[in-house]
């Protein structure tokens, strides 16, 4: 197995969002001896829309950022325009799926949409061998040739998770310069800031780039309108009502609004949400036990596995692992846990590791409990 530095120079078109690690990854690119070129991606319509005050990475205040790491760099810059596809396959995405009464990730779905589809088609289209991201993750070149993605050198920092999705042909057009970087992004700003980078101190962007004030109720409440339903307990017993189930996700312990306390006086978590019939079902910490679930649309980092096999599963971005038995079976997955875990929702995705190695990732559509929530 050899390490993920190309043995050629290439031409290489460097993401840029206007933050410290895409413009540390590209000017590594350049120090590497690839020809790069820097583009920012517009994926507002109207960018004051999304988040202000340097948290983002789709504002104007962004896109010039970009373009003065570009230019320090000493690399050509552009501005594409890919409001009109993020809106389609992210935002609106995002919005189905909550009103379906699942969990998206639209960061990873942003990876599989956007910037290692429509960017990277867009890319190789005209000419460029390779995009290159500010993402901490590392793509392994094989002796037989093939790519894989592996956990970024430092694990904290690791964000191979929102890149599961990736396939062995996107892999092998995708450099990550930081992933195989034991440094803290203490030091990855000093570099940003030796390279004479401004964004060197520039925060770090944090929720979801395209709710401007961080309130995702309010958000999809503004989308979907208000939709007044109950809140029950494990019976079924109305123990409280909302303004919309779409609110609400697995797991979830606060701003429950719920006028009874259980009978035992302990915290009450969302347990179930149904739009179907619009209400919120909520119980015990104990119920939200997972033993198992299925996944559909399963997306493999190289060849699919045949068979059953035993991996490590990560269930969120900032999430641990967990041993599991994984069992493809077509377009869907089946999943046991050694143990039962919890906060596991329809929506979001499960990412196997075959030790550091990405095995694959696939969207959970059910769980199966060890006690049943209704």
């Amino acid at each position: 197995m050899t390490q993920t530095t190309p043995q050629r120079p290439l031409r290489v078109l460097a993401a840029m969002s206007g933050g410290v690690d895409s413009a540390v990854a590209a000017a590594r690119a350049v120090e590497a001896g690839h020809d790069v070129t820097g583009v920012h991606l517009a994926l507002s319509a109207n960018p004051q829309s999304f988040r202000t005050g340097a948290r983002g990475c789709c504002t104007i205040e962004d896109s010039r950022d970009a373009r003065r790491a570009a230019d320090v760099i000493g690399i050509p810059f552009y501005v594409w325009d890919l409001a009109e596809r993020f809106r389609e396959d992210v935002v609106e995405d995002f919005i189905a799926e909550y009103e379906a009464g699942r969990t998206p990730n639209p960061c990873l779905r942003c990876n599989e949409k956007i910037k290692f589809a429509a960017l990277l088609d867009k890319a190789l289209a005209l000419g460029f061998d390779a995009v290159c991201t500010g993402h901490y993750a590392t793509v392994v070149h094989t002796e037989d040739g093939r790519r894989e993605l592996h956990r970024a050198s430092d694990e904290a920092k690791d964000q191979s998770y929102v890149l599961g999705v990736l396939d062995e042909r996107q892999l092998a057009h995708a450099l990550f310069p930081l992933g195989d970087t034991l440094t803290t992004k203490g030091e990855i700003r000093a570099e940003a800031e030796r390279r004479g980078l401004a964004v060197a101190k520039k925060p770090d962007s944090h929720d979801i780039c395209f709710i401007a004030d961080g309130d995702t109720q309010g958000f999809l409440a503004s989308r979907l309108g208000r939709a007044e339903g109950d809140i029950v307990d494990e019976a079924g017993t109305t123990i409280g009502s909302h303004d919309g189930a779409y609110g609400f996700t697995i797991g979830q312990r606060k701003g429950l609004r719920i006028g009874h306390p259980a009978p035992d006086g302990k915290p009450r978590y969302v347990l179930d949400i149904s739009p179907v019939n619009n209400t919120v079902t909520v119980g015990p910490a104990e119920a939200l036990d997972v033993t198992g679930l299925t996944a559909i649309r399963p997306r493999w980092c190289g060849a699919a596995p045949q068979g059953p096999g035993t991996y490590t599963a990560q269930l969120r971005a900032h999430g641990g692992e967990t041993p599991v038995t994984a069992v493809p079976d077509g377009d869907e997955l089946r999943v046991v846990f050694d143990r039962p875990v919890r906060g596991v929702a329809p929506g979001q995705a499960i990412v196997l590791y075959d030790g550091t190695r990405v095995v694959g990732s696939a969207t959970i559509s059910a769980t199966r409990r060890a006690a049943a929530a209704v």
